[in-house]
């Protein structure tokens, strides 16, 4: 393919929610990947008046780099420190209108993102895209729906004062 027909499928298969997409950043890293031969140049076409378009194939090494480097993805856990586990972690730094806010805040944000990822799902679905290529929604559907029941059984514990918060310093003022 060339880079804009991946960028095409990459769009049809809704990768951007695993990571920014954009005719350039895929263009840049063909190229970078052809540096490393992990894919080659196997053609050039050009339709009508549009530039002309190199097609790449992935080389056997690519194929083998490739692999290896999804099976350690799969088994090797990886800290990726995402920033909601710090925020948490430093709370107590607020007072407990403001966690409870933004933990509203956060509820409100994360059922819409809950939303719009069910219709994705439904949509590929509809379009008859094998689930091979988007059970990683699965994952996040499953990831955000943990999540919004942690932060609802937080939000219920402050409310009824399960989780106290008494110990928690001055309040930090909100800055507008």
């Amino acid at each position: 393919m060339h880079p804009y027909e991946m960028y095409q499928l990459a769009i049809q298969r809704q990768e951007e929610r695993l990571m920014s997409v954009s005719p350039g950043s895929l263009y840049r890293a063909v190229y970078a990947l052809e540096a490393a031969d992990l894919v080659r140049a196997v053609g050039t076409d050009r339709e009508g008046a549009r530039p002309e378009r190199t097609t790449f194939e992935i080389t056997d090494a690519g194929r083998r780099h490739l692999a290896d480097r999804i099976r350690d993805l799969l088994a090797v856990p990886v800290r990726d420190y995402a920033l909601f586990p710090v925020a948490v972690s430093e709370a107590h730094a607020l007072a407990k209108d403001d966690v409870v806010r933004s933990l509203e805040q956060r509820l409100v944000a994360q059922n819409a993102d809950l939303a719009a990822l069910s219709e994705r799902i439904d949509a590929l679905t509809a379009r008859g895209v094998p689930r091979l290529y988007w059970i990683d929604a699965t994952l996040m559907l499953s990831s955000l729906r943990a999540e919004i029941a942690w932060v609802e059984q937080i939000l219920a514990d402050l409310g009824s004062g399960a989780l106290p918060w008494e110990h928690a310093p001055t309040p930090v003022p909100v800055s507008s």
